[in-house]
């Protein structure tokens, strides 16, 4: 089990995870900012230059997930890990592939008013000794607030979230583990297995009276999706879609004959992705009274919408946006697209 502890920067996390190996047995405190601190040192200058935070670097995040995993099958957990994370796309890559492990999170917010916060940060000495690196620390703390006001809608809807005001760190230390060991902070992600080989996925499109197309919001990976999932082995891919459109909303499309092939997309294998063939079919309109009753299972998706194409490039990443491009065009000219890594095999298409 991971407990981590969220919050804005200069919260106190860090100080009160230390007090809070001392609360849960066999815990041990792990930092994934030391991660971050190592990748500064393997990566190029010219990678580098290119972002303004670790946090964005994927190998950052796959390291946070794989390096959780073998600590674990070192110490035998829990970990205690004191990080700030504010954008979802990055909890759901971490928590879903912590979750694909099965390697359960406990999510916990330690929430301070800011006025609190910045008076907090104003009076820390960051870096001992060295007045003017703990000046810049400082700064680097107030200049992140606004990003943490931002994340506060969907960080207070996802972790158990405490008041610490102006707890000592013991004090906070012994909330968390009280709440912990209710049970509080638990996120129930669904268990999808990390691949081992090629798959073969089938997703379904669906669309409103005004032509736009249905998306959802997966809670264990980031980006918007299109509802479907991998074809089970022995299984046909129209049975597929239609099996996951009725487990991912609730909606019976019928027999497999009313769903239409729009594109094949061979993913070629990134890894630590092995890729595979990425089906969409045209499952037609989605009447408003159908809409009204989609029933999302919360372990595994958190939102759905009607999107216009141009609304879907900001949702989507770019591989599934450019198979949803294509499939538009595919089902305005009644055929079927073949595709290579998004692209037409096809010089014509």
């Amino acid at each position: 089990m991971i407990v981590w502890l969220n919050g804005a920067f200069g919260a106190g996390k860090t100080s009160a995870a230390r007090e809070l190996i001392d609360l849960i047995p066999g815990s041990t405190l792990y930092d994934p900012e030391l991660i971050g601190g190592t990748l500064r040192l393997l990566l190029p200058e010219k990678r580098l230059g290119e972002i303004t935070d670790y946090q964005e670097l994927p190998s950052w995040r796959r390291l946070v997930v794989d390096t959780a995993a073998a600590l674990l099958m070192e110490t035998g957990g829990p970990l205690v890990t004191p990080m700030t994370l504010l954008r979802q796309d990055y909890r759901d890559e971490i928590f879903g592939a912590l979750a694909a492990r099965g390697i359960p999170v406990r999510h916990v917010l330690l929430s301070v008013e800011e006025t609190i916060l910045r008076e907090r940060i104003e009076h820390r000495e960051e870096v001992p000794g060295d007045p003017e690196a703990s000046a810049l620390v400082r700064r680097w703390c107030l200049d992140h607030l606004a990003a943490y006001r931002a994340a506060l809608p969907w960080l207070t809807r996802d972790a158990h979230v405490l008041d610490i005001g102006n707890a000592p760190p013991r004090e906070v230390a012994e909330r968390v583990a009280a709440a912990v060991g209710e049970g509080a902070g638990a996120c129930g992600i669904v268990q999808t297995p990390e691949p081992t080989r090629e798959t073969v996925a089938a997703g379904v499109l669906l669309f409103d009276e005004r032509d736009r197309v249905l998306l959802v919001d997966p809670t264990y990976k980031p980006g918007w999706e299109f509802p479907g999932g991998v074809v089970e082995s022995g299984e046909p891919p129209t049975r597929a879609a239609l099996r996951e459109v009725a487990e991912e909303l609730g909606v019976d499309l019928g027999a497999a004959g009313g769903l239409r092939l729009l594109v094949v997309d061979w993913e070629p294998p990134r890894p630590p992705g092995f890729g595979g063939l990425r089906l969409l079919f045209d499952g037609g309109a989605l009447p408003a009274t159908d809409a009204g009753r989609l029933l999302l299972p919360a372990a595994e998706l958190r939102g759905w919408r009607f999107v216009t194409e141009d609304e879907a490039s900001v949702l989507l990443p770019a591989e599934r946006f450019a198979r949803l491009h294509w499939a538009l065009r595919a089902r305005a000219q009644g055929r079927a697209i073949d595709l290579e890594a998004g692209e037409p095999v096809s010089a014509a298409d």
